[in-house]
Parts: C-alpha cells; structure tokens; sequence
C-alpha cells in the first residue's frame, strides 16, 4: 500500500462528466490499497469568469476580497468530486484549504505557505477515507482566507505531499508530460521522461503552463518526486526529480515562452547611488515580481532602468513608482506587445556556445532581440510578441530538440 497525492488541475474537472473520470480513476487507486490524498483546482473557466464579475462591479477591487470570491471555485469542485466517489461507493471527505491545516502569510492573492498542521488528514487516511481538499488556497493566522496565486493548486499538492510524507505526487492536467516546447506551436516537440528539478522551475517561471514555479522551488526544496501525467489517458508521464549525471550531456532541454510579460522603461531618473534601489524596493514592498533587468550607462546626469514585470502588474507598477519618480525624477513608459524567449538545460553549465547558437539562429530568422537575461542553465531574451511562436520553433530546431525524448 503507499499513500499517494494527487492533483487534478481545471481542465480534468471542467465539468460533471470530467469530475465522474477522475473519481473513477481514483477509485481504481484506492481499490489497489492505496491512500489517497487528492488535491482539485476550480473548473476550468470558474477564475476567469469570478475574476471578469469582480473587475466589473469594481475596477481595482481589493486583494482581500479577491481571495474571499477566488476561493468558492475550489469549493465547488471539492463537494462535487466526494459527491462523485459517494455516489460509486467510496468513502471521502473534502476539505477546504483552512480545514487541511494549510497556513499562508498574510499576503493576498500569492500567499506563501508558512506551516501545514496536517493531524486532521492523518486521522482520516487512518479511517480509510479519500481525502479532497481545495487547492490554491490557505488561511493566515488572524483566521483570513488566502489564495496562493495562480497554478497554487500544484503548490498545494506538493506541499501536502512532503507534509504527509507520501510515497508519491502525480500533477494530472490536460497534457501528458514535459515537452521540449509547447507542441502546440511547435510540433516537433518531444516528451522528455524525467527533468531535473532546475529545468522545470526555470520553464515554470519562464512561461510553461505545465507547472507553477513556486511549487517546482518547494518540491526541489523538500525533496518531493513528482510525475506530471495526463488525466485522459494512463500513458507514463513526465518525472522530475533532483538533478543526475547524464542530465548534463544534453546542452538545452526545452524552449519556453512567456507572452503575459510587460516591460517597463523608467527613464531620466537621477544617476546617483541609490535611485535603482529605491526604484526596485518600492516594487519589492508592493509584492511585484521583476524579472529581466537591464541599467543603461548614466549620460548628462540621468539614467535610464528597464525590466520586465507580469503584464498584471503594470497598472500597480505605475501606481507604485508615482511618488518614487517625484523624488529621483523621470517617467514610466510600458510596453506589452513583447515576449519572453528562453532556452533551458543543465548541460548549459559544462558546453560553451549556447548563446552564439541561439543567437545566431534569431539573427538568420531577421528577429531582434530587445534585452538579454543569463543565468547557469538557461538564456532568456525579449522579443516582439508577433514573433514569439516564429522565434521558439527557430530555437527549438536550433537545438535539435526534437531528437530528445
């Protein structure tokens, strides 16, 4: 018998007939002896649409009662999949996020999970029964509701898992496994078997929809193996999985594109000690993710930063920056119609070439490449947003990618 978490994202329960799948695959799992912790997202939509009523009753509504709605599409799906296990003779309980003893900070909207008390799920697993609890959501110490931030349904699952000490994760969703790049846009992409914990948080963060990055991070973090399998059919997933030798023969593993960036220009500011930092602590203490990073060279007195930040977050950039630029001078300009491009491996580390390689590849393709990020195992590089699918089909070949797998 091994006690297994799973995750089930939106797609896989997207609706009754969907919700009736998984509770018949879990049952088949619990049949074998197994435990089960079973972790589910909102139906597919649910977000978007709570999201769409909120934004029109209120333009800028508040972060606390974004969370308070945010949660209910959770609950939806917890209730119906043990409905859906009552209804074929298996005894399960659901659990909201509060309930499973998971506990956030105090931030809304992309709370961190600090402790889960997990004494409730224990004496449950030892009844015999199916455990459902929300995903993506917490409670904060002062008893508040707190949501995880997007894709945090992963977090919790794999958070759960090192909490109960599982045998095993598997993350269902609607593909069947890591691909070298999206197939979708570029269908020669491969399923790769097994990546290392490295690769896949920096193509989590760097556009992948497969996974959220923060749950890859608490993953590498505890140790926690995890298989991203397909929830429609039974085929061997992908596993990821703390780093080996053989990971580092091959150079790049995977191309990744992130279409939801901004980047904002802040420019004439004062070029003195100082003017970046409380540029970037403002940003810092509003909770707003900066990513690529580029200052220029201070000419006449003023400087000019440029980074990138989730389209998402633009508006509250602006806001934040207001009285900073009242201080070191200069003004804000935004533009989202740009992508980000990143080629990803471990092998990056021991080969020499790769950005002649990917940069070259970009050239002969005649797209222009607007700022450039390194770091040991993966190149990321901004480029027009109408050429964002072009340029990750010419990378992916680039790398002969396609002979992975």
């Amino acid at each position: 018998m091994a006690r297994i978490v799973q995750k089930y994202g939106g797609t896989s329960v997207g609706d009754v007939e969907r919700i009736k799948n998984v509770a018949a695959r879990i049952k088949a799992m619990r049949d074998e002896g197994n435990e089960l912790v079973v972790v589910v997202s909102a139906r597919a939509g649910v977000t978007n649409e709570l999201i769409a009523r909120a934004k029109a009753v209120c333009a800028l509504p508040s972060e606390r009662e974004m969370d308070q709605l945010l949660a209910i599409g959770e609950q939806e799906t917890i209730a119906l999949t043990a409905m859906a296990l009552h209804g074929i003779g298996v005894d399960a309980v659901s659990y909201t996020g509060a309930q499973a003893g998971i506990f956030t900070d105090k931030v809304h909207t992309k709370a961190k999970i600090k402790t889960i008390n997990a004494r409730p799920l224990e004496k449950d697993l030892e009844a015999g029964r199916v455990i459902i609890v929300a995903g993506f959501q917490g409670i904060d110490d002062d008893g508040q509701i707190t949501t995880l931030g997007r894709g945090g349904s992963d977090l919790t699952a794999i958070a759960l898992a090192a909490a109960i000490k599982a045998d095993k994760c598997e993350i269902y969703t609607d593909v069947d496994g890591v691909y070298t790049a999206d197939p979708r846009v570029v269908k020669e992409a491969k399923k790769l078997s097994e990546i290392s914990y490295d690769e896949m948080l920096e193509l989590a963060s760097l556009g992948s929809k497969v996974m959220q990055s923060r749950s890859v991070e608490f993953a590498a973090k505890y140790g926690v193996v995890f298989e991203v399998r397909s929830s429609f059919n039974h085929n061997p997933g992908t596993i990821v999985k703390q780093e080996v030798a053989y990971m580092e023969k091959i150079v790049v593993r995977g191309v990744a594109v992130d279409k939801d960036q901004a980047k904002v220009v802040v420019s004439n500011i004062v070029d003195k000690p100082g003017s970046a930092a409380k540029v970037f602590r403002a940003l810092a203490d509003a909770h707003i993710n900066v990513d690529m990073i580029v200052q220029n060279v201070g000419r006449q007195g003023v400087a000019t930063l440029t980074f990138t930040v989730p389209q998402t977050e633009t508006a509250k950039a602006r806001r934040t920056l207001e009285p900073v630029l009242k201080d070191i001078g200069g003004e804000v300009a935004v533009d989202e119609d740009i992508a980000k491009l990143s080629v990803v491996g471990v092998g990056m580390k021991t080969h020499s070439g790769v950005a002649a390689t990917l940069f070259q590849s970009l050239a002969d393709a005649g797209i222009n490449l607007e700022l450039i990020s390194t770091s040991e195992i993966k190149i990321s590089v901004v480029i027009e947003k109408k050429r964002a699918d072009e340029g990750a089909r010419v990378a992916h070949a680039a790398f002969k990618l396609e002979k992975l797998g």
